[in-house]
């Protein structure tokens, strides 16, 4: 596990423009980037990196000047009135242009098949372009839980869709009560990357306070409660991880984007390797 690729997750400095974000990346000693083409909420801070072609060409100079990957595109939420074609086509060519190989989305929809629909006709829309749709189940969302997920991702790969993949993010997998032995039998070709954190204290009740502590209130690996080491044992051996670890109280006390990136690096990379 010692030659892990590292990856760091737009969430983790999302005040930062895309270019900067991989300079960031860079100094810090990533070896690669998640790019958030579409934002997650209304309320955040985006940077139009879909629709402002000088962004994107700053972002592609960065990283050839930086020699870093983009890992993953992100984050494209299957809802009720999703058109898959006429939502995704574009952000999909951007992220193969870019040279993402994954795709982080998300189940935003309680009828189960109509996400299985949508998620088989977006992977197919992602193939001929080498990219790789991943499911995220989260708590609060239409796919709630690892078991979920893996009968929706079932499904497209049932249907044909060899890119159909389910992501792991340590976060999901500790606030929605998935088990270990579950992700047991998740063969291991669905299981591309994964998302990597800590949380502190027990579930809480109210899906708002989970809701709170995904977007602001993570820890670093090994600063938290989750047992990081059995999940990484479960999981396929050297597999990108990608770190999305908002850490919203270090912002406002002033720590810098740089020592953020830095320290969740140094956190996973002593978690992995004391392995």
């Amino acid at each position: 596990m010692h030659d892990t690729t590292f990856s760091l997750a737009a969430l983790t400095v999302l005040e930062l423009s895309p270019p900067d974000m991989v300079e960031v990346a860079a100094r810090a000693g990533y070896a690669a980037v998640g790019l958030r083409l579409i934002p997650a909420t209304p309320e955040e801070h985006h940077y139009p990196l879909a629709s402002d072609p000088s962004l994107r060409h700053q972002t592609r100079q960065r990283l050839r000047e930086t020699g870093l990957k983009v890992l993953d595109i992100e984050i494209l939420r299957l809802k009720p009135d999703s058109d898959v074609t006429r939502d995704f086509r574009e952000v999909l060519e951007i992220g193969a242009e870019l040279g993402a190989s994954e795709v982080l989305v998300a189940g935003n929809d309680d009828d189960e098949m109509r996400t299985i629909d949508n998620f088989a006709a977006l992977c197919e829309l992602a193939r001929p372009l080498g990219l790789h749709p991943h499911l995220e189940f989260m708590p609060w969302t239409g796919v709630r839980n690892l078991h979920q997920a893996h009968r929706i991702v079932a499904a497209a790969r049932q249907a044909g869709h060899a890119n159909a993949c389910l992501l792991v993010d340590a976060f999901h997998f500790n606030r929605s009560a998935s088990r270990l032995e579950e992700l047991a039998h998740v063969p291991p070709d669905w299981l591309r990357y994964v998302q990597l954190c800590d949380v502190a204290g027990p579930i809480p009740a109210s899906m708002e306070e989970i809701l709170h502590e995904a977007r602001q209130q993570r820890c670093f690996p090994g600063d938290g409660d989750i047992d990081l080491e059995a999940l990484l044992a479960t999981l396929p051996a050297g597999r990108p991880l990608s770190l999305e670890i908002p850490t919203e109280s270090l912002r406002r006390q002033g720590v810098t984007p740089l020592e953020r990136a830095r320290r969740a690096l140094d956190k996973a990379r002593s978690l992995v390797h004391q392995r």
